[in-house]
């Protein structure tokens, strides 16, 4: 199936007949006390009543109705995924490339061609939590819904106006030795087990923390890209991340990328950068921030944190709702950066200086 040009509840309605969340919540342990399932707008309702996600389904047991929430968050984690792959047709990309066969591996998430023919590409980088690529906040998508929560309505507007989207998978640092016990001891032995069950998360190599995934992703795919015009898309801890790289890869990331929008970033351009001028003018030219504020969207917010950052509304109060809200700003902002950066490379293109040169013989 191809992404449409379908928006708001026609696109979820769409989707429902794709995928249903319920039948991946049919083979777990909480089918009964999870029977929900994503409406026509992209909602999270009860099959029966029609209401909304309930926390408190046992009765003073908070251990367990966090349990049946982290279940619920896992399978939204799966059902997100297969929307990335059979909806938004994007590949997914196992990580580290050079991974053996036993080996814990990340991955993340790219459209089709978009390293080897795009000259335009979007990285989307989100905050730090418990949920994984394609989503800004898993909280925001069980109170709110799909169109609020994921980052599906900003993948389909990369695809419509640029030619390449990459989504990254920066949370997705370990692997739980509880759940992949039955794996490891038939791989290392099980009387290698008992020294390590104080040890329950093994990191997976190349994406330990966010930081380092990004970098992966940077070093091994996005700079190697044939892209030319690399935006990104920065919420939370993800523009944090963003700085870091910058200041890691400087001149790589200063060549190649834009622009990067930031929505409620957590990054620190004096403590990042070093003092470094040359990153502080960078990020003062290129990028802008969005952030939670009483004001209308796109109005001036005055934040002493960011030195040479702009910062604007999101247009809303609620951190979750930041990034939908500010959706379409967000892709005018990069529209009116990518268009000055193509009139400023076009006036100091050598075809650009002789045709200029021989206007002016002509005029003499």
């Amino acid at each position: 199936m191809m992404m449409t040009d379908f928006t708001g509840e026609h696109m979820w309605l769409q989707i429902q007949h794709e995928l249903s969340l319920r039948k991946l919540i049919e083979g777990s342990e909480y089918q009964e006390e999870l029977k929900y399932d994503f409406n026509i707008k992209g909602e999270l309702r009860h099959l029966d009543t029609n209401e909304s996600f309930v926390f408190n389904y046992y009765k003073n047991a908070h251990e367990q109705n966090h349990k049946r929430y982290e279940v619920l968050g896992h399978l939204i984690t799966q059902y997100v995924y297969e929307l990335l792959e059979r909806v938004c047709m994007l590949q997914k990309v196992y990580i580290p490339t050079d991974a053996t066969e036993d080996e814990p591996r990340s991955f993340f998430f790219i459209s089709k061609n978009a390293l080897t023919t795009s000259s335009s590409l979007i990285v989307l980088l989100q905050d730090r939590g418990v949920f994984c690529a394609g989503q800004w906040g898993q909280r925001t998508i069980i109170s709110k819904g799909l169109e609020h929560g994921t980052q599906i309505p900003f993948i389909k507007m990369a695809l419509q106006r640029y030619e390449g989207v990459i989504v990254l998978n920066p949370n997705d640092n370990f692997v739980d030795l509880k759940t992949e016990k039955e794996r490891l001891s038939s791989s290392i032995g099980e009387e290698a087990l008992p020294s390590m069950r104080s040890v329950w998360w093994i990191p997976k190599r190349g994406s330990s923390s966010p930081e380092e995934h990004t970098m992966y992703v940077w070093d091994h795919f996005i700079s190697k890209s044939a892209a030319k015009n690399v935006a990104f898309i920065a919420h939370g801890y993800g523009g944090l991340v963003f700085v870091d790289l910058l200041v890691q890869r400087k001149w790589e990331v200063m060549n190649k990328v834009y622009s990067v929008a930031f929505i409620d970033s957590m990054h620190n351009t004096r403590h990042q950068t070093r003092s470094d001028p040359q990153i502080q003018e960078w990020i003062r030219k290129y990028s802008r921030e969005w952030v939670s504020n009483s004001k209308p969207l796109d109005k001036a917010v005055c934040s002493r944190m960011k030195v040479n950052c702009s910062t604007v509304s999101a247009g809303t109060k609620k951190y979750g709702l930041a990034p939908s809200c500010c959706l379409h700003a967000i892709f005018k902002y990069l529209k009116g950066m990518l268009k000055a950066k193509t009139r400023t490379a076009f006036r100091h293109s050598p075809v650009a200086t002789r045709s200029s040169t021989s206007e002016k013989r002509g005029n003499k």
